[in-house]
C-alpha cells in the first residue's frame, strides 16, 4: 500500500518545513519538496501540519479482567483517533501481569484487536524477581514498579524488594512514586475530622506533595546507587522536578521523568466542578505546581508528555470520594489539548513533537519511530490547528462513555492518522481496522 501526502507542513526534530511524503510497505519512503508519482491514497495536505504519532508510555486499557470499563480495542481506537500511534500498557490487570505468560497473553490480546503500536510492562511484585528478570528487553517496554497506589503484592514498597529489584534488573524500570504510609495517616487524619465525610477537594490533602516526594527521591536515590535506568512517571508536584537532571543529553541519561496532560491541564480549584472525575493518582494539585512541571517540561528535567489514561465507569466515578476509584480517559484527548496549549503559547509544535514522539523512540530505545525519516515507520498524524473541536458525548469513543474535558472547545482537531503505514482514521471516521505492530527496541 502506497500513501503520498501533499504540500503538509512537516514539524520534526525542532524544525518546520512544507514537504511531500510518501509512504509504502508500512514505511516512510521519501520525503521531498515536491514528490510525482502515482499512489493508492493521496491526502491533499495543503495548510494541516504534520507529526509523528504520539508514543503514549501509560496507559491503563483494562485488558483483561477490567474490560466493563475498557479494552485493547475500543481504547486503541480512541487512542488512533486522538493522534496516538503507539502505547505502553500498565501491568494492574486482572489477574495483574506478573508472570512472562501473562504477559504473552496481552501481546497475543493486542496482535488481534489493537489499531495502534503497542507495548506491555512486565509488572513487579513482592516475591516475582525471577520472573521480572526473565523479561527480554528487545520485544518489552520495560519493568513497572508501584512504589504507591496498588493493592495487594503489586504495591511494592519493602525496602529489601526495592533493592533487589534495582540493583538486579538490567531493564528500565517505570515507577509509580507515592509513600503509602504518609498516605495512610493523612487519609487517618481527615477520617478523624470528617469520617466518612471526607470529599474530593481534600484528594490532594490526602495523596499530598510529601507523600510524592518521599517515594519519588527515594526511587533516585536507588537508582543512583546501583545504577538502574529508572523513568519517574506521572511528576505532579513543582518539589519533585528538581530531582531531575537537565544537563545532559536525553540519550545519555539514567534517571528520566514525565508528565500527564492532567496535571499540566488541571488545578486543584477544578475539584469543584470536575469532582471525582478529575480523581487521579498522584492527585492534580495546586497552580504553581502546574506551573512548576511545565517550566521543566520546557526546560528538560521532564522528558515526556503522556496520558495515565485509566478509565472507569460513570457509576464507579458518581460514588463518594472514598469509593470513588482513580483515573480517568484521555488518550482521545491528549494530543488537542497540547495544542490548545500551543494556541496559549505555553508549547511550541517543535516541543509537542519532542515531548511526545522524539524523546519517549529515545528514553525507550524504541526502533524505527517517533521520527519522520526515510526507512522510518510511518506513524503520522495529520492536524488542522484551525478546525475547532467540541468534545461530547456524540464523539466520545471511550468504553467509558464520558471525558474530564466534556464541553471544551479545542481550537484544532485531527484529521488523519497513519498506524505503521495504514492510514486508519481520516475526516472524522475509522477506515482502517487492525494497524497496530508490537513495538521493538534496540
Amino acid at each position: 500500500m502506497t500513501i503520498l501526502i501533499k504540500q503538509a507542513t512537516v514539524v520534526n526534530e525542532g524544525k518546520q518545513f512544507v514537504a511531500d511524503v510518501l509512504v509504502k510497505d508500512g514505511f516512510i519512503e521519501r520525503i521531498d519538496g515536491s514528490i510525482n508519482q502515482a499512489a493508492d491514497t493521496v491526502i491533499d495536505a495543503e495548510g494541516l501540519f504534520l507529526l509523528p504519532g504520539m508514543i503514549d508510555d501509560q496507559v491503563h486499557f483494562r485488558e483483561p479482567g477490567l474490560t466493563h470499563k475498557a479494552n485493547i480495542y475500543t481504547e486503541s481506537r480512541a487512542a488512533v483517533a486522538g493522534g496516538i500511534t503507539s502505547f505502553m500498557e500498565m501491568p494492574n490487570t486482572v489477574p495483574n501481569t506478573l508472570t512472562q505468560e501473562l504477559l504473552a497473553d496481552k501481546y497475543a490480546i493486542a496482535a488481534k484487536t489493537s489499531l495502534a503500536n503497542y507495548s506491555f510492562f512486565m509488572g513487579a511484585s513482592n516475591d516475582n524477581l525471577d520472573e521480572v528478570l526473565r523479561t527480554d528487553a528487545k520485544n518489552v517496554c520495560g519493568i513497572k514498579v508501584f512504589m504507591g497506589s496498588s493493592t495487594g503484592n503489586m504495591l511494592v514498597d519493602n525496602p529489601n524488594t526495592l533493592e533487589n529489584l534495582f540493583s538486579k534488573c538490567p531493564m528500565l524500570i517505570a515507577t509509580h512514586c507515592e509513600d503509602e504510609a504518609t498516605i495512610k495517616n493523612n487519609l487517618a487524619h481527615y477520617k478523624a475530622l470528617y469520617g466518612d465525610h471526607i470529599t474530593i477537594e481534600m484528594h490532594p490533602k490526602i495523596r499530598s506533595a510529601e507523600a510524592c516526594y518521599l517515594s519519588s527521591s527515594m526511587a533516585v536515590e536507588l537508582a543512583k546507587k546501583h545504577n538502574t535506568r529508572l523513568h519517574i512517571l506521572h511528576i505532579s508536584t513543582e518539589r519533585e522536578t528538581h530531582l531531575f537532571d537537565n544537563t545532559v543529553p536525553l540519550k545519555d541519561k539514567k534517571i528520566t521523568a514525565e508528565a500527564c496532560v492532567h496535571h499540566l491541564w488541571f488545578s486543584d480549584t477544578d475539584y469543584l466542578t470536575k469532582g471525582n472525575f478529575i480523581k487521579w493518582n498522584p492527585a492534580v494539585k495546586t497552580a504553581e505546581d502546574r506551573a512548576g512541571i511545565l517550566k521543566a517540561v520546557l526546560d528538560g528535567h521532564i522528558d515526556i508528555i503522556a496520558t495515565d489514561h485509566a478509565p472507569h465507569t460513570i457509576e464507579e466515578k458518581a460514588q463518594p470520594y472514598l469509593e470513588a476509584p482513580s483515573g480517568g480517559p484521555l488518550v482521545q484527548h491528549a494530543l488537542p489539548a497540547l495544542l490548545e496549549m500551543y494556541h496559549q503559547g505555553k508549547l511550541t509544535l517543535e516541543q509537542i513533537v519532542e515531548k511526545t514522539a522524539r524523546n519517549p523512540a529515545i528514553c525507550f530505545n524504541i526502533e524505527k519511530r517517533g521520527y519522520l525519516r526515510e526507512g522510518y515507520w510511518a506513524d503520522m498524524v495529520l492536524v488542522d490547528l484551525n478546525s475547532p473541536l467540541t468534545v461530547n458525548k456524540e464523539n466520545i469513543l471511550y468504553k467509558c462513555g464520558w471525558s474530564p474535558f466534556e464541553g471544551q472547545v479545542f481550537k484544532s482537531s485531527i484529521r488523519h492518522t497513519i498506524v505503521s503505514g495504514n492510514l486508519v482514521w481520516s475526516e472524522g471516521g475509522f477506515v482502517g481496522d487492525v494497524s497496530g505492530k508490537r513495538l521493538g527496541f534496540v
